[in-house]
C-alpha cells in the first residue's frame, strides 16, 4: 500500500505525549485497548497528551528484537513528530517474529493497527520490505516509499482465541521492523463483512469537509479509537456542517462517529458533482483483490418545504441505484456491499437527480479490502501449554508465531500432526540437549495428542510427574541423563507394565534411591514378554484360519460366478445378459466409450431410457473396479448422483444399468456438443451446474458413512439431464475412509486423471477429500475459460491452473472467461468463482476449502448472477442500503439486505489514496 502525504499528516498530528508513571501493561486496558510503543525502553507506561491512552512498552509482548531511535534528522521540533514514532524495534534474527495480545474475549471483532515510520535507523539508507501476518494468514506487504513516510496497516478480524499474534516476516528484502502496535475491540454486530473466515484491511477512512485538514478523528470522539483522516478541497467542495448530534438509527452496524457525521462536502459549483478515484493494488498472495465500500450520509440542513436533495451514486459510468437517494435530517445513513467487488479501476460519480433542487453530498467513506482468513492453526490448548514451556524453559530457537503452521517456518524440535478439517496438533517435542533447568513443567501434560517426549541429557531436577501417565497418545518419554530424584510414578510403572509405553530414566543417580519401584519395572517388563508373546500366538492361529476361510469363501464365488450368480448382496435389479442384449437392440447405439468398456443406450419394458454400461472383455479395470462402483451405488442416493438401475454379472459378463442421462457430459457442453458450437452453456448454467456437482461431491464427503473419496472428479463424469440438471457418475475409483480415525486411504497404483489429479496424492499416494477439492477446482476453471485441463501451449503443454494464476496476475478477469459467453455475466460471480478454484488447487491440502465451503460460495455466486439478471430485464439496478428498519420482520429484512448487497457490491475500493477531481 502507498504510503500518502494525508498519512504522514496523521502521523506528524499528534502532539509530544506527556509522560506517566504507569506500570505497562501485558493486557488490555478496562476499556479492552492494547496500545504498545514499540521499542520503547523501560518498564513503565506514559500517557498520550491528545487521545489520554497509555501507551506500554513492547517487552511484555515479544521477547526477540532489537530496540533503536531513529535517526536525530527525523527528530527536528518542527516536524512535531509523536514521541511514539522516535523509537522501533528490529528484528534482524530469523523469518518470522511476533507480538502475542492476549487476555481477549474469544470470538469478538477486533481492529488491529501497525505503524512503521524508518526514519534511517539503521544508517542504511535503505528501506526494508517485509510480510505481515495476523497468526497464520497474510495480512499484508510492508513497503514505505519514503524515507520521512508513515506507513499504517489497519484490519478488521475476528479473533478465535483469547490471544492473537501479529507477525513479521522477513522476505529476504531487509530487516523488519515496527513502530507500533494497536488493539481495538468492537461489537459482534458491527463490520457484518468480518466472519471466521474473511478479514477486512483498511485502503481509507476519509472524514469529508472538517474545519481544517489536520483535524483526526479518533479517539474519544471515536469510540472504538478509528481514525477519520481529514478530507477536504475549499477549491471545488463547499462544506456544510451542524453542531447538532448527529444520531445513530437502531441497530446500526458501522457507528460512524458524530464528530465525521456532523461534517459534508457538495459541489462548489452546484450543477457539478462530487467525483472521485483509485486504482486496485494487488497483493502477492492475491492478485485481484476484492472490496468492500461504505459510504456514510446524513443531511445537517433543514431544507425549505419546496426543495429536494437527491442524488444517484454511480461507478465506472454505472448506476449503484436506479432510483435517487435522500438522506435523513441529523441521522446516520449507511450503503455497503457484504460481498467484494472487483474492477481495474474505480470512478465514483455522486450526482443530483432530475428533480433534485440541491447538489449531492457525502460525510464519510471507509473502503477496506478483503483477506482470508482461513488457514488452520495449531489447536488452542497446544498453542498455550508450548508457550507456556518456552517461557518455563527460556527456549531462545525459532519459538515465534505458531509452532506447527506454514510448515516451512514450524518450531524446530516440534513434530506436528497435520490435520485435514481440524486444528494441528503437536504429537513429538524434543528438548534433548538443550540445557533445560529445573523441574519438569505440568504444561506437558496439556500436550494431549503427545506421542513422543525426550527431555534426556540436560539438567532438569524434582520429581517424576505421574500426570505423565494420562497422556493418552503418549508412547515414548526419555528422560535419561538428568538429575531427577524420588521414585517412578506408579501410573507410569503401569503404563510401562502394559506395554503402552517405552519409558527411560538411567542415568538419573538419585532416582529410586530410598524405594525399590525401579527395581520392580524390570521384572513386570519380563512379563510384559509373555504377556505379548502369548496374545501373538493367538493372532498367528486366528489370521492362519482366516485366510483358508478367504480361499473357501472364494473359491464357492468363483463358482457361483461361473453359474451366473453375483457374490455381492445388492438390492437393485439384476439382469441376464440376455436382457441387456433386448434392451439395448442388439447393443446399438453407443453413447460412449470409456476405461471399463462402452455405454449403450437402451429401454426398459415400461419404456425407461437406460445406459448400459458394458464391460468389454479387454478391459484394463478389472472385476474389482465393476465390484467398488457396484456396492458404492447401491448405498448412496442423492440427487446429484447418477443413479444405478441395476447390474449384471453373468458369467464373464458384466454391466451396470443407469438412469439415462439425455444431454451427455459436461465436458461434451463446455467445447460445444458440434462444430456449430450447439449446447454451449451460459454462464448461469455453467453456475448451477458447478453448484450441483458440488453438492453431489458433499454428499460423497459428508453425507456417507463410511465418506467416501470420488478419486476422479472431471467434467466426463458429471452427466446432464434432459433438464441439464449435474450428476456425477463412475464411482469405480472410490475409496472409503473413516473420519473418527483416520484422515485419508492409502492406495497402492495412481487413480485419476492427467490434469486433475492432487499433486500432494501424487507424492504421498495417500488421496483425501481435499484431493476431490483440487480435482473440482480445475473442473471449475473448465466451466470459466473454455479451455481443457492441460492447454496445449507452444512449446510444452501447461496446467490450465498456472495460466490462469498468471492471467489474473494482471488484473484482467476478461482475459480468461470463455468468450462463448459473449460478455453475458455478472464480473464479480465470475471473480468469485475464479477466486474459489484457485482456492481449491492450492498445493498443499491444508490450504483448500473444505466441499461444504465450496457449495456456500457457489450458492453466494448464483445469487450474484441472479441479481444480475434481474437487473438486465427490469432495465435497473435494485436499491439498497445500510440503514435498516427494525419494524421489518425478519423475511422481508433479508429482502432488503440481499437487495442493497447486490447494488453495494458495484461499488469497489482500492488501497491507494482516492484522487479528487
Amino acid at each position: 500500500m502507498a504510503t500518502t502525504p494525508w498519512l504522514l499528516l496523521l502521523c506528524l498530528a499528534t502532539a509530544a505525549a506527556s509522560s506517566g508513571a504507569l506500570q505497562a501493561r501485558a493486557q488490555p486496558d478496562n476499556k479492552g485497548f492494547i496500545s504498545i510503543d514499540c521499542g520503547f525502553p523501560g518498564t513503565r507506561s506514559y500517557i498520550d497528551s491528545t487521545t489520554e491512552l497509555s501507551y506500554a512498552p513492547d517487552a511484555a509482548f515479544t521477547d526477540t528484537g532489537s530496540s533503536h531511535n531513529i535517526s536525530v534528522e527525523y527528530m527536528k521540533p518542527q516536524l512535531l513528530l509523536s514521541k511514539r514514532y522516535h523509537d522501533l524495534r528490529s528484528f534482524p534474527d530469523g523469518t518470522r517474529n511476533c507480538y502475542t495480545l492476549r487476555s481477549l474475549v474469544p470470538g469478538l471483532k477486533y481492529l488491529l493497527r501497525a505503524t512503521f515510520f524508518y526514519g534511517n535507523y539503521d544508517g542504511l539508507d535503505r528501506i526494508p520490505i517485509f510480510d505481515l501476518h495476523i497468526g497464520v494468514n497474510f495480512w499484508r506487504v510492508v513497503n514505505i516509499t519514503n524515507m520521512g513516510y508513515a506507513l499504517q496497516l489497519e484490519a478488521l478480524v475476528v479473533v478465535p482465541d483469547d490471544l492473537v499474534q501479529v507477525c513479521l516476516i522477513n522476505t529476504g528484502a531487509g530487516t523488519p521492523f515496527i513502530s507500533g502496535l494497536d488493539l481495538r475491540p468492537l461489537k459482534k454486530t458491527m463490520y457484518p463483512q468480518v466472519t471466521a473466515t474473511q478479514g477486512l484491511v483498511l485502503m481509507t477512512r476519509l472524514n469529508f469537509g472538517p474545519r481544517d485538514d489536520s483535524t483526526f478523528v479518533r479517539y474519544p470522539d471515536d469510540p472504538y479509537d478509528r481514525i477519520w483522516t481529514p478530507w477536504i478541497n475549499t477549491k471545488i467542495w463547499t462544506v456544510i456542517s451542524t453542531k447538532k448530534r448527529v444520531q445513530s438509527i437502531d441497530n446500526d452496524v458501522f457507528e460512524a462517529p458524530t464528530a465525521v457525521m456532523q461534517t459534508a462536502i457538495r459541489p462548489r459549483d452546484v450543477t457539478k458533482n462530487i467525483e472521485f478515484s483509485w486504482d486496485p493494488e494487488p497483493q502477492p498472495n492475491d492478485p485481484s483483490p476484492g472490496y468492500i465500500a461504505i459510504m456514510h450520509f446524513s443531511e445537517l440542513q433543514i431544507l425549505p418545504i419546496n426543495a429536494v436533495r437527491q442524488f444517484y451514486v454511480n461507478l465506472n459510468s454505472e448506476l449503484w441505484y436506479p432510483s435517487g437517494f435522500t438522506p435523513t435530517y441529523l441521522y446516520i445513513g449507511a450503503t455497503y456491499n457484504n460481498l467484494p467487488s472487483r474492477h481495474n479501476r474505480y470512478n465514483v460519480s455522486i450526482n443530483a437527480t432530475s428533480n433534485s433542487t440541491l447538489p449531492p453530498i457525502i460525510n464519510g467513506v471507509e473502503i477496506f479490502s478483503v483477506i482470508s482468513t482461513t488457514n488452520l492453526s495449531t489447536y488452542s490448548q497446544d498453542v498455550y501449554a508450548i508457550m507456556a514451556i518456552k517461557t518455563k524453559y527460556q527456549v531462545q530457537k525459532n519459538w515465534m508465531g505458531d509452532p506447527c503452521i506454514p510448515k516451512t517456518m514450524a518450531w524446530e524440535r516440534l513434530t506436528c500432526g497435520y490435520e485435514v478439517t481440524t486444528p494441528h496438533r503437536i504429537k513429538a517435542v524434543d528438548l534433548s540437549v538443550t540445557g533445560l533447568s529445573g523441574d519438569i513443567t505440568s504444561s506437558f501434560i496439556n500436550l494431549k495428542a503427545l506421542q513422543y517426549l525426550n527431555l534426556s541429557n540436560n539438567k532438569l531436577t524434582g520429581s517424576i510427574p505421574d500426570a505423565l501417565s494420562q497422556l493418552p497418545s503418549l508412547t515414548v518419554i526419555d528422560l535419561s541423563g538428568n538429575q531427577l530424584s524420588g521414585s517412578i510414578p506408579p501410573g507410569l510403572l503401569k503404563r510401562v507394565q502394559d506395554g503402552s509405553l517405552n519409558f527411560r530414566y538411567e542415568n538419573n543417580p538419585n532416582i529410586c534411591a530410598s524405594d525399590n519401584s525401579c527395581q520392580s519395572a524390570p521384572k513386570r517388563n519380563n512379563k510384559l514378554a509373555i504377556y505379548i508373546v502369548v496374545p501373538l500366538l493367538v493372532v498367528v492361529v486366528m489370521v492362519s484360519l482366516a485366510i483358508v476361510i478367504f480361499f473357501l469363501v472364494r473359491r464357492r464365488q468363483q463358482v457361483n460366478g461361473d453359474r451366473g450368480g453375483c457374490s455381492l448382496q445388492l438390492e437393485n435389479r439384476r439382469f441376464t445378459y440376455k436382457q441387456l442384449d433386448m434392451i439395448t437392440k442388439g447393443f446399438k447405439r453407443i453413447l460412449g466409450r470409456g476405461g471399463f468398456g462402452i455405454v449403450y443406450h437402451g429401454f426398459l419394458e415400461d419404456d425407461t431410457e437406460v445406459a448400459v454400461k458394458l464391460r468389454s472383455r479387454t478391459s484394463k479395470q478389472g472385476v474389482n473396479v465393476f465390484l467398488a462402483e457396484a456396492q458404492i451405488l447401491t448405498q448412496i442416493h442423492h440427487k446429484n448422483l447418477v443413479t444405478m438401475i441395476g447390474y449384471c454379472k453373468d458369467g464373464k459378463d458384466m454391466a451396470l444399468v443407469y438412469e439415462y442421462m439425455s444431454e451427455g457430459t459436461l465436458q461434451e457442453h463446455i467445447i460445444g456438443r458440434d462444430d456449430n458450437g450447439e449446447g454451449l452453456l451460459d454462464w448461469r448454467q455453467r453456475l448451477r451446474i458447478a453448484l450441483e456437482s458440488a453438492k453431489g461431491l458433499e454428499y460423497l464427503h459428508t453425507g456417507c458413512s463410511p465418506p467416501l473419496i470420488h478419486m476422479d472428479v472431471k467434467p466426463t463424469n458429471i452427466l446432464l439431464n434432459a433438464s441439464l440438471e449435474a450428476k456425477i457418475a463412475d464411482f469405480g475409483m472410490s475409496k472409503a475412509f473413516k473420519h473418527d480415525k483416520d484422515t485419508h486411504v492409502s492406495t497402492n497404483t495412481l487413480v485419476g486423471t492427467y490434469g486433475y489429479v492432487d499433486p500432494e496424492y501424487l507424492a504421498t499416494m495417500q488421496p483425501t477429500t481435499k484431493s476431490d477439492v483440487y480435482s473440482f477446482g480445475v473442473v471449475l476453471l473448465e466451466l470459466v475459460t473454455g479451455r481443457p485441463a492441460i492447454l496445449p501451449e507452444s512449446p510444452m503443454p501447461i496446467s490450465i491452473i498456472h495460466w490462469v494464476r498468471s492471467q489474473l496476475a494482471e488484473g484482467n478477469i476478461e482475459s480468461v472467461v470463455d468468450a462463448c459467453m459473449h460478455g453475458c455475466y455478472d464480473v464479480n460471480s465470475v471473480w468469485k468463482v475464479a477466486n474459489i478454484a484457485l482456492e481449491c488447487t492450492a498445493q498443499v491440502s491444508v490450504e483448500r476449502p473444505t466441499i461444504n465451503h465450496v457449495v456456500v460460495q457457489l450458492q453466494e455466486c448464483l445469487k450474484l448472477e441472479d441479481c444480475y439478471a434481474r437487473s438486465d430485464m427490469s432495465g435497473g439496478l435494485y436499491i439498497g442500503s445500510g440503514s435498516h428498519d427494525p419494524n421489518l420482520n425478519n423475511e422481508s429484512q433479508d429482502n432488503v439486505t440481499s437487495e442493497m448487497e447486490y447494488v453495494s457490491r458495484r461499488m469497489a475500493t482500492r488501497t491507494t489514496d482516492p484522487v479528487a477531481r
